[in-house]
């Protein structure tokens, strides 16, 4: 036969025919890389259920290349193993990844030098594999006639990730860990110095700082969950943790409750241990993190620097200090911290200085130095050309070297200390030279300042005492008035126009001499004396100072004999209750709705974390808050309970508040703390929603308790509209509704420590902070159909002290 009379097409055939066979040969399958065979440029093997992908990956805006593992089905590349950690590539095209003939898989950069290698030396020649598996594990195989040996697999050398089927623990034979290493920052996986390991007992997890500084500890093992970490009992997608000791390795390992959940713990860059779930991998901020807060990480700003959790950006340097390394600064990678500007001048203590931080809490290490003042101390530190600050709490600290764990707090802390910054003389001199002004100049100053407060008090004094005249009360805008009980009668006509009555007292409408309209509330009688006066003066020039958009504004105040009054702006549109639940007033559409849900949880927030002392609501529901002319909400009567400082010391032991929102520490006898309030918000987000009560029955529908229908249909994915008020006819963002069912159902989880904040809240209902589904509270979950006596039961049961969740799940059974 011959090739000449061949028809063109056959030649094509042929060629194609070719071509498939060596693209054949180059891969033994999409998830196995054979003996001679490599990746490089944008080859990738696939594990066999389509699950992890390996291949070459540049992290964020970097422009270094590593070998990596990630998940093939989300859109954010989510890496949880690196290779190469410590020696990046430039380039993807001319590098390779290559199993060799010995079994050793190497990483070649463009001038096929070794830089990674896993060492796995074969005595099997030519039959050996490399093999992606769909756990995300990556094992090398030695294979003969009679077995399957692993060379060397990946999850015995994890990174920062912890996966199903994974191991963190450590290996007795080659004693080696299986610890996780953070990533340096999101651009650069690099090790960095926090490390998340399990003890040599095989008992307890703990976070460390440069493998040798302990901050956090999960607690012993108890067979079910670790002690400190209670939230593992309520995870539902997690399973069958299990501790394995042998006598070649102990570790624990876990499975995933759910294939398509894709459960990981990582320990991050800021050295916090976070699980992560779902498909989009919502972060679990409002689940747990350890530490909660990042200036509760050792060392986490590093040397010579500040940290705040009131700062935009937590880490700042010293007075008279710089970034060590200003590009990974930028990458909020701090571990390098900072250095001084200006060297010291040890030689000559004299010409150095102090820079003084007034209110801190004071870094670790400190030596005492026996001296009796806090001059003597000024000067030992000086003496010393190591001491690199000193402070004087009751006696002489002062440290030497680097200063780690400085953390700077807020001006009205009354924890914070006074602590001095050693720094040479010219970095002090913008300072010194504020200080040595001339005292002519200072004098002048002082006595334009006194001569001004003189002329503003006879100012005061003349508009006081034509006020008194007048009858007018405008009071300027954030100060208190002190009113007359005459001026009050007068105002609310004799106490004629009653607009409400609630727990704390009875609520008159009235208008003051300049047309003002005024709220008046009438407490309930209190016990007069000396002692309870002050008292009430004290909370009321409190709460007189606090100025919110979202908080009504108190106006002023009036004691006579044991009665006392409270007068605030008055509220055109009334109560949420009344939109809410009566039928005479206009539906609420739902924009309206969620802008009075986010309006109370910012005013939440700013009781809880933003005033001097943590304000406690302890009554939240839809009669105390109020709407404003265009609908803007006010939470009213906060402050009015008690106020609690923010150690959270104190137990309240009267149960207050409201049946249907109190949270359950209410009746099982545990401290309240702000949680209380994120409870009781979480209930009245529900009746937002509803337009309907929680402990009403669906008339339309089956009969369950609304926080048990929310959970049920989120959970399952129903169709969320479902849940809205009937009246607004489905007419609702999905979005915003979702969102809200979602962050109210993890609002009132049984145990206060899986609420969130209510900054959280607001973050979450701003769309800043994604949320993820979370677990029924098992007493919803006891209760089932007949949930509504929860309601019925709080009322029986409110004298119940330190009860468990099972007796309390069955006190709310009857």
């Amino acid at each position: 036969m011959s090739f000449t009379n061949t028809k063109p097409w056959l030649y094509l055939l042929l060629l194609l025919l070719f071509i498939l066979s060596f693209r054949t040969q180059k891969s033994k399958g999409l998830d196995t890389l054979a003996v001679g065979q490599s990746l490089s440029g944008n080859q990738t093997l696939t594990s066999q259920g389509g699950t992890f992908e390996l291949g070459f990956f540049t992290p964020g805006n970097s422009k270094n290349y590593y070998i990596g593992i990630w998940y093939k089905g989300l859109p954010n590349k989510t890496v949880v193993w690196v290779a190469n950690r410590n020696e990046p590539l430039s380039d993807s095209s001319l590098p390779e990844l290559k199993l060799f003939q010995d079994g050793n898989l190497v990483l070649l950069n463009q001038f096929k030098t070794p830089i990674w290698s896993t060492n796995s030396i074969s005595n099997i020649a030519h039959s050996t594999s490399a093999m992606l598996l769909d756990n995300g594990n990556f094992v090398i195989r030695g294979l003969s006639n009679s077995s399957n040996v692993i060379l060397w697999q990946s999850l015995d050398y994890p990174t920062d990730s912890w996966l199903p089927g994974w191991k963190v623990g450590f290996n007795k034979i080659r004693n080696s860990k299986y610890s996780l290493t953070s990533w340096r920052s999101p651009e650069n996986p690099a090790p960095s110095l926090f490390s998340f390991e399990l003890d040599p007992s095989g008992t307890t997890f703990m976070l460390f700082w440069n493998e040798s500084k302990m901050y956090w500890t999960s607690g012993e093992w108890t067979g079910k969950i670790f002690k400190l970490i209670p939230e593992m009992e309520l995870d539902i997608y997690i399973k069958n943790v299990t501790q394995v000791s042998n006598e070649n390795e102990i570790y624990f390992t876990y499975e995933a409750s759910f294939n398509t959940t894709l459960p990981r713990y990582v320990i991050e860059p800021t050295g916090q241990f976070r699980p992560y779930w779902g498909n989009n991998f919502t972060r679990l901020g409002l689940y747990w993190t350890r530490p909660l807060e990042k200036c509760q990480v050792h060392a986490f700003c590093g040397g010579f620097s500040t940290c705040s959790q009131d700062r935009s950006t937590v880490c700042d340097c010293m007075h008279g200090f710089e970034p060590r390394v200003m590009k990974n600064w930028e990458l909020e990678d701090h571990t390098d911290g900072c250095v001084r500007r200006t060297r010291l001048n040890c030689s000559n203590g004299e010409n150095d200085g102090f820079f003084m931080i007034q209110k801190a809490r004071l870094p670790v290490n400190s030596e005492s130095v026996a001296v009796g003042s806090i001059e003597n101390c000024k000067v030992a530190c000086l003496s010393d050309c190591f001491c690199t600050a000193y402070a004087y709490d009751n006696e002489c600290l002062i440290w030497k070297g680097d200063l780690y764990n400085l953390q700077e707090l807020s001006s009205d802390d009354k924890t914070g200390k006074e602590f001095y910054v050693r720094l040479a003389e010219s970095e002090l001199e913008p300072v010194v030279n504020t200080a040595k002004k001339s005292d002519k100049k200072a004098w002048l100053i002082v006595g334009a300042i006194v001569g001004f407060f003189i002329f503003f008090g006879i100012v005061m004094l003349l508009i006081w005492i034509q006020r008194r005249k007048t009858g007018t009360f405008e009071g300027d805008e954030g100060s208190l008035v002190v009113f007359q009980y005459r001026d009050i009668r007068r105002a609310t006509k004799n106490f004629s126009e009653k607009l409400g009555e609630g727990g704390f007292g009875t609520v008159f409408r009235g208008t003051l001499p300049n047309s003002t309209a005024i709220a008046v509330k009438r407490l309930k009688n209190q016990e007069q004396g000396e002692k309870q006066d002050k008292q009430f003066l004290t909370e009321v020039s409190t709460i007189g100072m606090i100025q919110h958009i979202n908080l009504i504004r108190l106006r002023g105040f009036c004691i006579k004999g044991m009665e006392r009054f409270l007068v605030f702006d008055y509220m055109l549109n009334g109560s949420l209750e009344s939109h809410l639940f009566r039928k005479d007033l206009n539906v609420l559409d739902w924009k309206t709705r969620y802008k009075i849900a986010l309006g109370t949880a910012r005013g939440l927030a700013y009781l809880h974390e933003k005033c001097r002392d943590c304000i406690i609501h302890c009554d939240i529901k839809p009669e105390n808050i109020l709407l404003d002319a265009d609908y803007n909400s006010k939470v009213a009567d906060f402050g009015l309970a008690k106020l609690i400082g923010r150690e959270f010391s104190h137990v309240l032991t009267t149960i207050r508040g409201t049946v249907g929102y109190l949270a359950p520490e209410w009746i099982s006898g545990e401290a309240i703390t702000p949680k209380a309030d994120v409870f009781s918000y979480g209930m009245l987000l529900f009746e937002i929603i509803s337009g309907r009560r929680n402990r009403e029955l669906f008339h339309d529908g089956p009969d369950i308790y609304f926080p048990v229908r929310v959970f049920n249909i989120i959970n399952q994915g129903e169709d969320i509209l479902s849940l809205l008020d009937q009246k607004l006819e489905s007419n609702a963002d999905a979005e915003e509704l979702n969102r809200a069912c979602r962050v109210a159902c993890w609002c009132i989880q049984f145990d206060e420590r899986d609420r969130p904040t209510m900054g959280q809240v607001v973050k979450v209902l701003e769309g800043v902070l994604e949320v993820g589904l979370c677990p029924t509270p098992r007493f919803l979950q006891a209760l089932g159909e007949n949930s509504i006596h929860y309601i019925i039961c709080q009322e029986t049961s409110s004298g119940s002290k330190h009860m468990h969740e099972d007796d309390i799940i069955s006190t709310f059974q009857c």
